[in-house]
Parts: structure tokens; C-alpha cells; sequence
């Protein structure tokens, strides 16, 4: 634990005073270096001394008064010296800003008059996640699977690309969020635990105490269910933060099933994700929903995230992908063929039919191709398109997006 070295940024002098004091009474690191003020730009000084030190993380201090110029910060911090581990510390009061601050790198966020035994406890699991979150090249990919009305088949979407995504790539995990999980009964898995343990235990979660929460699937897919008994816990942005932080260290694709959730829980797992799927199906009720679905979804993320996955797809004459897309006003994705006869007896046994050679199942690979080859953005979402016309689609062979009727249409 006295390995731990620790730079200590703040621009409030007396706070500085503190933030040492608690810091070196914790016991659990030392600090290397401290500084009034944040870097300003990548050639700032500040930024060579926090590598010259070689801190193992850096603790930056979030003041609700000035919180743009920390999390500029912070942004500056992760791109220039992307080895180092980012604490940020300050009022818990504002899921935005603690989203914000997950977003552009931190991996802690402690409250701001958090006490030393607080301080230790975050830096216990620091030590206890670093040798494996050093082994993974980059963080996981976030894929949030929703539904723009019940009966949509978001949980079916969800857990079948999931399952293609581990069969192409590896390393999945599958998070159910539903508040009555069905994601256990589509892989016929009887979980022990789950969602509701991992948030019941955020004060000591670390890999070892993951890995004992989660059920393994055939052909590696980890899955962290949802009770099998309704449940309303409503976790707060920095619990799901947390959480999502430990997650994303573990596994290169995280699918969450959010089905038949709209609520603030929602919202704040869009805002952690990096794609939102809407699924819908092609009649006027489930168009107009997911019309007023997308809205909702990405109000206070700023990104434009959600993507269309038009389920049960089957032609119908005069009304095309545009049409879709003025009906939602939201960008469709994906388009996954209607095969009742397979999907429906592969639900009831427990054989997600992305494990077969029907036209779906390969639908569902080329859809996991899509997802993994899309390109980040800027501001952590992807480049997520579907081509629709067959003259751009073969320009642009050389690309990296396969496309539904490629895929098995």
C-alpha cells in the first residue's frame, strides 16, 4: 500500500492543508507532489512533474464553483499521461458533474469531506485492481440495449449480442438492469447473485469479489443478473460511476440490458454507455414510442448516442429506412429479420439463436461486427451508421461497418 504514489491538485489553498493531512493519516499511499491550480494546457509544467514524480494517481479537487476548469483538467490530464490513475474528490449533490468526471477519466470520485478512512478504502482499491486494469488495453466498450415499448425484444437483442460479441471478440460481460430480469432465463442460468449484490457491497467491490458475483455462460460469456424478484433499488450516479468503473477494467464489451426501464436510472446508465440501442419493431405504436424514447434518453448527455435496432424486421411496400427515421427522428442502425419460428423455441430453451445458423443469428454476428469496428468520437460515443443505399455501401466496402442484409438478410 506505501507504494502508492499520489499527486494532490487543488486550487484552494486551505483545501490543499486538508486534503494532505487526510491523505497522509490514511495510511494508504504517499504523496509525491502537490500544487495549487490545474495544467492549462498539454505543454503546462505541472504535467511533466506529475510524470517525473511518477504518480500512480492523480487526486484532483472539484469545486461546484469552478467544476468546467477541473474537469478540463482532468480531460488534460488523462490524454497526456494515460498511465496515471485520476481521484477526483467534491460535492456528490450533482450526478451530472460526477458522470462528467467519469467520463473524461476519473476512476474514483470520493465526496468531499471524505475522511481518511474513506481515502484508504479507495486506494485499497486501487491496489486491488491495478495489476489487471494495467493488463487491459483500454476500457470497455459500453452497449446500453432499451426498448421503446414492452414486448419490443430488447432483452432478446441484448443477450444475443452479447453472445456474438463474445464468440467474434471475448471478454464480455452481460449487465442486467431490468428491474425483472430475464436475461438468466434466455441463457437458462440459475444465478446466485447479481446487480443488486455488486451495488450492496460498493464500499469493498473490488475483481476478486466481482468475479464471485457473476455467472458464466456457455461459450464465456459473464453475466451479473437482475433479481428474479421485482426490485426499485435506484442507485445514485456515483454508486453506478463506481460500479461501472470496476466493470469496464474487467472486460473489452459490457451489454446492459435496461429493458422496460425509464426512469432516472436509465438516463444515467445512457450517459455511461457509449451507444444506447433502441429496439422497436415497424408499426405505429412502437415508432411513436420510440419517437419519445430517444428524447428522454438522451436529455443532460449532450451525445448523440441512441441508435434504432428495428426487431421482427419485414419489408413493407412504400415505407423505407428514411420513413423510419422521420417517424423516431432518431438514426437507425440495424435491422434484424422477423424469424418467430426460430427466436420463440430458442427463448423458451435457453439457446439464444445467436449461437445458430439461421438468417438471425448471422444478423446478430454482423450487428457485434458493427458495434466492435465502429469508430469513438470525440466525446466517447461512436460512429454508428447504417448504409442504405447498395452504391455507397460497396464505395465504402473497405470500411469497417457491415450492414444487415450483408449480415445475413
Amino acid at each position: 500500500m506505501h507504494g502508492i504514489a499520489v499527486a494532490l491538485l487543488t486550487e484552494d489553498r486551505e483545501r490543499l492543508a486538508v486534503l494532505r493531512h487526510r491523505l497522509e493519516t490514511s495510511q494508504g499511499g504517499r504523496i509525491v507532489f502537490t500544487y495549487v491550480g490545474f495544467p492549462a494546457n498539454a505543454s503546462d509544467p505541472i504535467l511533466r512533474q506529475i510524470q517525473d514524480v511518477h504518480a500512480d494517481i492523480v487526486l484532483v479537487e472539484i469545486d461546484p464553483r469552478a467544476e468546467a476548469r477541473a474537469l478540463d483538467a482532468i480531460e488534460l490530464i488523462r490524454s497526456n499521461t494515460p498511465q496515471v490513475a485520476i481521484f477526483a474528490i467534491g460535492e456528490l449533490r450533482n450526478p451530472s458533474t460526477i458522470v462528467a468526471a467519469m467520463r473524461a477519466g476519473v476512476t474514483e470520485y470520493l465526496e468531499g469531506n471524505a475522511t481518511s478512512e474513506a481515502m484508504a478504502e479507495a486506494l485499497s482499491r486501487f491496489a486491488n485492481t491495478r495489476s489487471k486494469t494495467r493488463a487491459t488495453a483500454g476500457r470497455a466498450r459500453v452497449f446500453m440495449v432499451t426498448n421503446a415499448k414492452g414486448g419490443a425484444g430488447s432483452t432478446t437483442v441484448a443477450v444475443n449480442t452479447a453472445i456474438a460479441l463474445q464468440e467474434a471478440h471475448g471478454g464480455v460481460l452481460l449487465v442486467d438492469f431490468a428491474p425483472l430480469g430475464h436475461a438468466a432465463l434466455h441463457l437458462n442460468l440459475r444465478p446466485a447473485f447479481g446487480v443488486f449484490d455488486a451495488l450492496q457491497n460498493l464500499h469493498r467491490l473490488d475483481a476478486s469479489l466481482l468475479a464471485g458475483l457473476l455467472t458464466q455462460c456457455k461459450g464465456g460469456l459473464q453475466l451479473l443478473a437482475a433479481p428474479s424478484q421485482p426490485f426499485t433499488l435506484s442507485p445514485t450516479a456515483a454508486e453506478l460511476a463506481r460500479l461501472f468503473d470496476l466493470l469496464v477494467s474487467q472486460f473489452r464489451f459490457v451489454v446492459v440490458d435496461c429493458s422496460n426501464r425509464v426512469d432516472g436510472t436509465a438516463r444515467l446508465l445512457g450517459e455511461l454507455s457509449n451507444a444506447i440501442l433502441l429496439v422497436t419493431q415497424a408499426d405505429v405504436v412502437s415508432l411513436w414510442s420510440a419517437g419519445r424514447m430517444r428524447p428522454f434518453l438522451e436529455e443532460g448527455a449532450g451525445h448523440d448516442r441512441v441508435r434504432l435496432i428495428l426487431n421482427r424486421y419485414k419489408k413493407i411496400p412504400g415505407f423505407t429506412d428514411e420513413d423510419v427515421e422521420k417517424a423516431t427522428d432518431c438514426k437507425l442502425l440495424w435491422k434484424l429479420p422477423n424469424n418467430y419460428q426460430a427466436t420463440a423455441p430458442a427463448i423458451d430453451k435457453g439457446v439464444p439463436v445467436a449461437f445458430g445458423d439461421q438468417d438471425i443469428g448471422k444478423s446478430f454476428r454482423g450487428l457485434a461486427t458493427a458495434l466492435a469496428d465502429a469508430a469513438p468520437s470525440a466525446e466517447g460515443s461512436l460512429d454508428l451508421v447504417y448504409e442504405h443505399d447498395k452504391a455507397d455501401r460497396k464505395r465504402k466496402l473497405a470500411g469497417r461497418l457491415l450492414t444487415p442484409l450483408r449480415a445475413g438478410q
